[in-house]
């Protein structure tokens, strides 16, 4: 069954939930979302209210996919760039799909749908996102195709003695 997504859903105690424990879920089954495993979802509360807050000010927006039962089954967050030379462009981040949906196609289709919430986006032109290395992520991003253009090694430090390459990936939406 395909996910049902909606752009900029009311941000009630249900959804907040939700996402909170999708973000646990998704960091504690080894997803590469800003947190290593094991992490609680009080621990990612402080950067979800980050997200909601630049959603009040109207400079991020939700991209929610729901399963079946309603329950918050994908996110992703899209931020317009501020700086006057590159507002022709958003940043894509914490794009996550739950564990238990994984290895559907849900994570093509999340990233469909931001294309499209993109798109919608006056003057926007293209999408950016980066990913960390070490995790094959940056070949399921050129298999929904997009474009490596970056590479900082060593600039994601999981563990000591283990760091990961930052990858900028770009998707042009024309």
């Amino acid at each position: 069954m395909p996910l049902d997504f909606e752009v900029d859903p009311a941000v009630t105690p249900v959804l907040r939930d939700g996402l909170l424990g999708l973000w646990a879920d998704a960091s504690n089954a080894g997803g590469a979302v800003g947190f290593v495993p094991p992490v609680t979802p009080e621990a990612v509360r402080p950067e979800l209210v980050k997200h909601l807050v630049a959603m009040s000010e109207g400079r991020t927006r939700l991209l929610v996919g729901y399963d079946g039962e309603r329950r918050v089954a994908a996110t992703a967050f899209l931020t317009r760039n501020t700086h006057r030379l590159m507002t022709h462009w958003v940043w894509l981040y914490t794009v996550m799909v739950h564990p238990r949906h994984q290895g559907k196609g849900y994570g093509r289709d999340l990233l469909a749908a931001a294309a499209d919430a993109a798109r919608a986006l006056e003057g926007v032109e293209a999408i950016r996102l980066t990913c960390r290395g070490g995790a094959g992520l940056e070949r399921f991003y050129v298999s929904c195709g997009y474009k490596e253009v970056g590479r900082v090694p060593g600039a994601i430090r999981v563990a000591p003695g283990d760091d990961r390459d930052d990858i900028t990936m770009l998707l042009p939406l024309g």
